[in-house]
Order: structure tokens, then sequence, then C-alpha cells
């Protein structure tokens, strides 16, 4: 273990831990303020919306790098593509798969309604080309993970194997962006048969299925191919690029405050623009993060938070925070007792994060790079 933290970028962590850290935020102002529609208490909910697209992103670009390396490294037959899977599945599947037996316990618990297609769940259908069921609502992102890292890897290898003698780099580079620009096709048969009525109803029609979010993860590759092909030029305006990407978060965002943008008004910007840019300037950050070290205070607890990220996003949510609902009424609680109970969903979701992340996920990630070594 100490090679494997050895190993460890502390900008990837920050990251990561951002990324998390927004995302809990979010999900604590239903606690805090639950019928508060003010303009902060918004700016916080999209800045964890932001959180998982900053996931995508950066999960991209790790994954992207592997996969690049592995193909630059010729290993190009289909079992080194299974291979790839085997990894990346004993990564994500078992988790997601016990906090999903766990959502369907407490609904039984507390006599909750469990959706018809709960079996769709269990290979990621549940919101494929369609809004994703009220229950177990982390997994949205997850089914699009796992899509992402099947389709565009076969689709890579599948050429690899038609053209042998292609540019192994070339070939990433291009097959990733054509997928992109193919995805956009079904964007352009969204804007065109679709009608929404409010920011959450385009949330879960649009931000929220598979089949309109798998670039958010492919720009990753993107930039996991720059970053490894156009290492110099990467290098020398990482800086420049990192600054670039937070102004342009920050300006779209101002813009859609200031012009009052809302997807039922301006449903085009929503589809082709707002989602593009955020991916965008996220992953102009990436040069940056991926090169910073920092040994000061703080490192450890940063590097806790990113290591139990992955645990802290299927619990805090589904299995802490609605099972205190069920408990208490936020909205009649006075502003001192929602603080207690902000502090005890705080407490419960580290505590059994770091549970799950020692004694399930650590276990499994150990048994994996002993059985599958990559």
């Amino acid at each position: 273990m100490k090679s494997l933290e050895h190993k460890r970028i502390f900008g990837l962590d920050f990251l990561r831990a951002m990324a998390i850290s927004l995302v809990v935020a979010s999900h604590a102002t239903y606690i805090l303020f639950p019928k508060s529609e003010h303009s902060i208490i918004t700016l916080v909910r999209i800045l964890g919306a932001i959180g998982v697209d900053l996931f995508f992103v950066l999960s991209g670009f790790l994954i992207g790098r592997i996969l690049l390396k592995t193909i630059l490294n010729n290993k190009v037959k289909f079992t080194d593509l299974l291979l790839f899977w085997k990894r990346r599945w004993l990564r994500t599947l078992p988790n997601y798969f016990l906090i999903l037996i766990l959502n369907i316990g407490l609904s039984v618990i507390f006599g909750y309604l469990i959706p018809e297609n709960i079996a769709s769940y269990f290979l990621f259908f549940q919101n494929v080309n369609a809004p994703h069921p009220d229950f177990f609502t982390e997994a949205w992102s997850l089914s699009i993970e796992e899509f992402a890292y099947l389709f565009l890897p076969f689709i890579l290898y599948l050429g690899l194997f038609l053209l042998k003698k292609t540019n192994k780099g070339k070939l990433f580079f291009n097959v990733t962006l054509l997928t992109i620009a193919l995805l956009m096709l079904l964007k352009i048969n969204y804007y065109f048969k679709t009608d929404v009525s409010s920011y959450k109803e385009w949330s879960s029609t649009y931000r929220k299925v598979v089949i309109y979010r798998l670039d958010a993860i492919y720009l990753g590759f993107l930039m996991a191919y720059l970053a490894q092909m156009k290492t110099t030029f990467i290098k020398r305006y990482k800086i420049g690029f990192a600054v670039f990407g937070l102004v342009l978060l920050a300006v779209l965002h101002v813009l859609v405050y200031w012009f009052a943008l809302l997807p039922q008004t301006h449903l085009w910007f929503f589809v082709f623009i707002y989602l593009n840019i955020v991916g965008l300037s996220l992953m102009l950050m990436l040069p940056y993060f991926s090169e910073l070290n920092y040994q000061g205070i703080g490192v450890k607890f940063i590097q806790f938070i990113s290591k139990t990220s992955y645990s802290i996003y299927l619990i805090n949510y589904s299995i802490v925070l609605l099972t205190l609902k069920h408990y208490f009424d936020f909205i009649n609680l006075s502003f001192v007792n929602r603080i207690a109970v902000l502090i005890l969903f705080l407490g419960i979701t580290l505590v059994l994060s770091t549970l799950v992340y020692r004694f399930f996920e650590l276990p499994i990630l150990n048994y994996r790079n002993r059985k599958f070594k990559s």
C-alpha cells in the first residue's frame, strides 16, 4: 500500500475532494434551507451539479490516460480490453451493488415505493434514454460512467482490430472526437422533440440521461490524449489553461444569472452550450492539477476525502439524508435543530463511508490489483 500512496498526486486528490464537497454541500442545503429559493442557495446547488461534472471529466481523464497508455504499449487485443473492463468493474460495481441493495432494504423497512423497473438498476439501464426513477437517485451518474467505458473503448479496439497499421494515438483522438460529434446528433433530436417547463424537468430528461451525457467523460479522454501526446505544449501553458477554464466557468454562470437564462426559455443554450462549456472549463484545469504537489497542512485530510469520495457519493443522499428525512421534518425544525441534524448528517456520512471504504471497497481493490494487474 505504501507504493500506492507514494503515487498519489495531490492535485487530483484535491479535485476529487472538491467535487464530493460540492455535492455534499448542495445536499446539505436541503436540511438547512429546505424551502429556500435564494440565489445563494441556488448557486450552491448548481455547484453541486458542477461537482458531478468534475467527477465525469476527471474520471475520463484518468481512465482515458490508462486506456491510451495501454494502446500505445501495443496491448491492442480484445483480451487487453477485457482486462481493462475487469479492473474498471471491480472499482465501481461492488460499491454500487452494495448501496443499491441497502436502498432496497431501507425502502422495504420504511415502506417506500420500489420502482417496477428495479431489475434495470442491476444493468444500469434505468436511465439510458429516459429520466432516472426517483429511487437511489445518485445512480444516474454511475450509469453514464459504466456505458461510457463500455462504448468508446469497444469502438476503439474494434478500430484497432480493423486498422492494424494505423497510428494508435491518432486513432484514439479521432475516435473520441468523432464519438463526441455523433453524440451531438442525439442532442439535436432532443432539442427539436422536447419542451421543458423547468430546470428540474430539463435536468431529469437531459442532464441525467446516459445518451446525452457520455461526452462529458470523453472530454476527459481528449485531455488525456493532449497531455500524453502534446506534453511540452500542455505543460508550458497549464497555468494559463487553468486560469482560463476558471474564468470561463465564472463568466458562463454570470451570463446565466445576468440574462436570466432558463431551460424553459432558452433550451438551445442548455442543450448545446451550457454543459459543454462546463465540461470544457473543467477539462482545461486538469493539466495544472495533475502535476500539482503539496506536502503541507491538510494533505492527509484531503487524501482521506479523496479516497472515500466514491463511498461518500453513494451514501450521503439516499442512505443518510433520506433516512434522516424520514425521522425529521426539516421544514418545521428550528434553525438550531437543523444545524444539529446537519452535523448528524455529516457525521453519519463520514463514518459509514469510512467503514465501507476500509472494510469493503479497499479489500476488493487490493484483490483486483493482485488478480488483474494493469
